[in-house]
């Protein structure tokens, strides 16, 4: 039996606007903003009353006698100046408590029709050490990859690797001048590569092109020979990709990230024509300074700006360059890649939306390759193209997080900083030698610090905040699973009906309502800061409800089965929720 309470309410208040001749469209239902006087409140009399010029608190008592046929399931109360309150009964949680304890997926809102999803996140460019800015997009990609799921959609994963840009000629070029690549050209013997030397040519070329403008262009002309697949340099590239692909892997697991597709900007290359094609034959390309480009502004973008001066260079509001498809040396656009990308998704796949998760700097970039997709038919007018942004992880100074020297810090010394904070807490708490645990309770606290944040803001990383076994943190909320485990262990015996007979169960259930029906708020927002919130109301009101009531020492069996099955109950939500966030659940702390 599927039952969303908000849900369920809500259409038993627009039957009652209808029967009354109201809009149903006026109405409406929140939780209570104050949960010591209601559950839900229903403000909808102050609209309907300015609109009808009537007494407000007279509609909000005729809406609330249509509604005593729910006495059953919630007392309902009117107050001046106009608001109906619900307070759900406890017969009426017990039903809930059982339905959940069933299949806690009964309460939980989905989609009416389930879609295909594919979800562009990682990113991780080719060649590159992995380091703290990377580690966002993994994160958060995961995270809506499995919401996706347990909304029923279909969601493909794809790291989306950035293996097809400048930063494969730049690395090819600082690795010949170097001598690493002698054997390539004949001229000798290769000398090994491993990610170390990556780790430090690429930073090096990447400094370099900025001030050898014959180094850049020699960059620029062997990215091209990679992407046109001229030997030896795409033979290079491919060494070269294996080789950084392998690390990258190993991180993303340790993050516990997985892809179905491990795809990237290659992969896209044999439908780059095609997208360009399809572009000249609809004339909505043109060229511009020996470059193919593509407009994409609309209305309110580019007024020109009036000049001061007749040689004043021309400016503009709201300006919006046009999508570049062809470098003017015919090598491909960066926008390029990510719209033949769209275009082969389609033909493979045919999702009804794509997701990528990206920092907010690739803004722009994504809305012109939105926009030219669309203006091509690439992508279907029905399909949803979304940018979920996000902003960057900062130290305690409100800057980017760097090490104290100012260097990037790498994702590897960032996971193994926070396990190592974890192995701390967990000596203090008598648990020695443990590094699967630490790594679970490291990541975990990581991974929560991050998601409950909203998604689009910077947010601070504050390692001894993260990792402590108390407040709104990840260990925290395993810990609390972790115990509850432990307690039905020692139990030995199973549960049965629960029964809502006391404050501190009534709490649990309430806050259990409020964590099933976050999943479909993350699910339209993109984020998962509310899931994370709400699951931690859920361990804070376990956590009064194991202080006041002793679940093992109860004389009365009924009771005390109702209480196993309600820990149970509280223990399963916890790790779907974590599960969801991409948390692992440790069976003890």
């Amino acid at each position: 039996m599927k039952l969303v309470v908000k849900d369920y309410l809500f259409e038993k208040i627009e039957h009652v606007f209808e029967k009354l001749g109201f809009d149903k469209n006026d109405a409406g239902v929140s939780y209570s903003g104050r949960p010591e006087v209601c559950d839900f409140q229903c403000n909808s009399a102050f609209g309907l009353a300015k609109k009808l010029g009537k007494n407000p608190m007279e509609l909000a008592n005729m809406i609330a006698k249509e509604l005593e046929v729910l006495s059953d399931e919630f007392e309902i109360s009117v107050l001046p100046p106009a608001f109906i309150n619900f307070k759900m009964t406890d017969k009426f949680l017990s039903k809930i408590a059982n339905l959940a304890l069933d299949n806690q997926k009964n309460l939980i809102k989905t989609p009416e029709k389930p879609i295909k999803v594919v979800l562009d996140y990682g990113g991780a460019n080719v060649a590159k050490e992995l380091h703290v800015g990377h580690l966002r997009s993994p994160i958060i990609g995961e995270a809506l990859c499995r919401l996706n799921r347990l909304m029923g959609n279909t969601a493909i994963s794809d790291v989306h690797l950035g293996d097809w840009g400048l930063q494969m000629g730049l690395t090819i070029a600082q690795l010949e001048d170097d001598g690493y690549l002698d054997g390539y050209f004949g001229k000798g013997k290769n000398k090994e590569i491993t990610l170390d030397t990556l780790n430090e040519e690429y930073p090096k070329a990447s400094k370099r092109k900025k001030e050898d403008d014959a180094f850049h262009k020699k960059a620029e002309d062997y990215t091209l020979k990679v992407q046109r697949k001229i030997e030896p340099y795409y033979s290079i590239y491919q060494d070269i990709r294996e080789l950084s692909v392998k690390r990258i892997a190993a991180n993303y697991e340790t993050l516990g990230c997985h892809f179905d597709l491990w795809y990237g900007e290659s992969t896209a290359d044999p439908y780059v024509e095609k997208a360009i094609q399809i572009f000249k034959d609809k004339n909505i390309a043109r060229i511009s300074d020996g470059a193919l480009v593509v407009d994409v502004a609309v209305e309110g973008e580019n007024i020109p700006i009036e000049k001061k001066t007749p040689d004043e260079p021309q400016r503009y509001k709201n300006p919006m360059p046009p999508a570049i498809l062809k470098k003017h040396n015919d090598a491909d656009g960066y926008a390029t890649t990510d719209i033949a990308t769209i275009l082969m998704r389609n033909e493979h796949d045919a999702p009804d939306k794509i997701v990528y998760v990206v920092d907010f700097r690739q803004s722009m970039h994504f809305i012109q390759v939105f926009r030219a997709s669309k203006l091509a038919g690439i992508s279907p007018k029905e399909q949803e193209l979304v940018h979920v942004s996000y902003g960057t992880m900062n130290g305690k100074d409100g800057k980017a997080f760097k090490t104290r020297s100012g260097e990037t810090i790498k994702l590897e010394d960032i996971i193994n900083l926070i396990t190592s904070k974890a192995e701390e807490k967990l000596k203090a708490n008598g648990i020695e030698g443990n590094k699967k645990l630490a790594l679970q309770i490291g990541v975990g606290a990581m991974k929560y610090g991050d998601l409950s944040n909203i998604a689009s803001k910077d947010y601070v990383f504050d390692i001894d905040r993260f990792s402590s076994f108390e407040g709104k943190t990840g260990p925290y909320i395993q810990y609390t699973a972790a115990r509850i485990n432990s307690l039905l262990e020692k139990a030995g015996t199973s549960g049965g009906e629960i029964v809502i007979d006391s404050p501190e169960t009534r709490n649990i259930i309430v806050n259990l309502i409020k964590l099933l029906d976050s999943y479909y708020v993350c699910y339209q927002e993109n984020s998962l800061n509310a899931l994370c919130l709400a699951v931690y109301n859920l361990a804070s009101s376990f956590s009064l409800f194991y202080n006041n009531i002793r679940v093992l020492t109860e004389k009365d069996e009924k009771k005390k089965k109702s209480y196993l099955s309600l820990c149970a109950l509280v223990k399963d939500a916890i790790v779907l929720a974590l599960d969801t966030l991409g948390i692992e659940t440790p069976n003890r702390m």
